[in-house]
């Protein structure tokens, strides 16, 4: 398995607070079976984001575990107007692996129409953004509508492991499995913070997928469609997404179902 989204590398955010800390998340994903990971710690007002000093922690982590785990690098992307403004310049400095998918997280507190437009932006700018654990943004909760435009602009989701499993709640993991049937998920991610609260562990994720929603389903959202990010490729698996006229702007609206299907 292929984690997108992690705060393994300490001392950078609210993630890691130690080298050891972030040790022993790495060993925990290695017994769990992920064999890639990509550090993402955040890049936002409270932490400020040092593209070299990322590459340092990595560069540090990488040496303890070579060919037990690939690590690379990457970020939890605010969308700040500092870092839109930045990342016209750089792109690289943010985006995972330093190719062309982006991870984009949005507030819980205030998501303007402004935004729309910045990741249209993006788009044109040949970036491929993710959109991160929606499912556990109360805003994004209670207006589907506009999770779903995003989807039909070119964007991606990803959802949170322990949002599966009920850990954030039973509204999040709620949503999180109507989007699955909905076709709107395209990647589970750990969102590992830590060795407790927020570990790094995909095999609990991967299984209840794979007895819920079929095996190639838990393969697709968690190792194919994560090593195509990692390797700058499409992602093979593009889920139909269900038409957003079924959804209502309240919490536990449910979708109209269609069919999946696989592009190649």
């Amino acid at each position: 398995m292929i984690d997108i989204h992690c705060h393994i590398l300490p001392g950078l955010d609210d993630g890691a607070t130690s080298f050891e800390v972030a040790c022993g998340m790495a060993e925990m994903a290695i017994e769990d079976g992920v064999t890639h990971v990509i550090g993402t710690p955040h890049a936002s007002p409270d932490h400020p984001f040092i593209p070299e000093v990322v590459r340092q922690r990595r560069d540090e982590l990488q040496a303890r575990f070579e060919g037990r785990l690939v690590l690379a690098t990457g970020c939890d992307f605010h969308l700040s107007f500092e870092n839109l403004q930045d990342i016209r310049h750089d792109a690289a400095r943010f985006t995972l692996n330093q190719k062309s998918y982006l991870l984009v997280e949005f507030a819980d507190y205030s998501i303007p129409p402004s935004l729309d437009q910045a990741l249209h932006e993006l788009q044109l700018a040949g970036l491929h953004p993710i959109v991160t654990h929606p499912e556990r943004n109360p805003l994004i909760r209670t207006q589907p509508e506009r999770l779903f435009k995003w989807l039909r602009q070119g964007c991606y989701v990803q959802v949170t492991a322990q949002s599966l499993l009920g850990r954030f709640g039973s509204a999040a993991q709620e949503m999180a499995k109507q989007w699955l049937d909905a076709g709107a998920v395209h990647f589970v991610a750990s969102d590992a913070h830590n060795v407790t609260s927020r570990p790094l562990r995909l095999k609990e994720a991967f299984d209840f997928l794979a007895k819920t929603r079929g095996e190639e389903v838990a393969r697709a959202l968690l190792v194919d469609n994560p090593l195509a990010v990692f390797e700058d490729r499409p992602i093979p698996y593009v889920p139909e997404l269900a038409d957003d006229a079924g959804w209502e702007n309240s919490e536990g609206a449910r979708p109209r179902r269609k069919k999946r299907f696989w592009f190649f």
